[in-house]
């Protein structure tokens, strides 16, 4: 197993093809759990991209892999919400249509934990935005607007331990709410191994307007982890997963070493009781300011996802 405490830190194709069509791979699935089957639905997409990262790494401890979720762990705010600001300044959906969806989200988040989210109306409504959309169109705003509006915002620290685990050989996987076309984006510009992320079901090449499953956030990222680790034969036990919000214990529960990376306070306490390590690269005015896009994306989430999912937390 990698250790945590090292102190070094380092500043084939198209991932997304195949990852959305996978809905095929569920059909015999289709009484399981929402979150079990979105969890299946990830690691298949994972499976069908493909390695994403530099071949120029040697992969020699094949049973062992890091997870890192995205949002205020890998990456400075919500990745969705950069994605949303892309699109609206791309006339993809109108500001008001943003505010909506940011107030409803809001009120979710004064009302309820995400994990007791499950608004079919606001989700229908998400991914009105999508069907009809080629899959394609979605995977090159990413790229373009990952240029614009992400690429700076990626926490050095957190990508100094990434690199630590390929570096050692293994294989690194984002796991994440946001699309998995966005996510293997991410995955791939930094040179990562793939992702798992939420899927929509698309069909010849287009955007159905339906979700395989659900949003992966809470229980279906710590099924989307198991299911992967089957498919890739990783030993649990000596992998390691990185997350900053109290929604992923389950993930980080999954797994034999559990970091919490720029923790929100109920995490930080479920760290520190449990043993976990903690490591927080924010400085105390990026803590204080931190929540504000982040709310902000979970309600922006709504109308620009390429998936049509719902933002997790923060």
């Amino acid at each position: 197993m990698v250790d945590q405490a090292d102190p070094r830190a380092v500043g084939g194709g198209d991932p997304a093809e195949g990852a959305t069509e996978v809905t095929g791979v569920l059909e015999s699935a289709t009484s399981l759990d929402p979150a079990l089957r979105a969890g299946e639905a990830s690691a298949a997409a994972a499976i069908a991209a493909g390695d994403s990262g530099p071949t120029d790494v040697p992969q020699t401890d094949l049973t062992a892999a890091a997870f890192f979720d995205v949002d205020n762990t890998m990456m400075v705010g919500a990745s969705i919400f950069h994605f949303a600001r892309g699109l609206a300044a791309r006339k993809f959906f109108t500001t008001s249509d943003l505010i909506g969806f940011a107030w409803q989200q809001f009120k979710f988040r004064m009302g309820g934990r995400e994990t007791d989210y499950a608004p079919t109306t606001g989700r229908d409504t998400a991914l009105s935005f999508v069907a009809g959309r080629p899959v394609a169109e979605i995977t090159a705003l990413g790229e373009e607007i990952y240029d614009e509006l992400m690429a700076d915002r990626i926490w050095a620290g957190t990508r100094a331990l990434a690199q630590m685990h390929l570096d050692a050989g293994q294989r690194v996987w984002l796991v994440t709410a946001t699309p998995v076309e966005l996510a293997l984006i991410i995955a791939r510009r930094l040179g990562l191994t793939g992702a798992l992320g939420t899927v929509a079901e698309s069909v010849d090449g287009k955007f159905t307007g339906r979700l395989v499953g659900e949003i992966l956030h809470g229980p279906a990222k710590a099924h989307a982890v198991r299911a992967l680790a089957v498919q890739e034969g990783l030993d649990l036990r000596r992998c390691t997963a990185y997350s900053d919000s109290v929604n992923d214990v389950p993930m980080l529960s999954a797994v034999g070493t559990a970091v919490a990376v720029n923790p929100d306070s109920e995490l930080r306490d479920i760290a520190k009781d449990r043993g976990w390590q903690i490591r927080d690269f924010r400085t105390g005015r990026k803590a204080a300011r931190i929540g504000v896009p982040s709310l902000l994306g979970a309600g922006a989430i709504a109308g620009a996802v390429a998936a049509g999912v719902a933002y997790r937390r923060r």
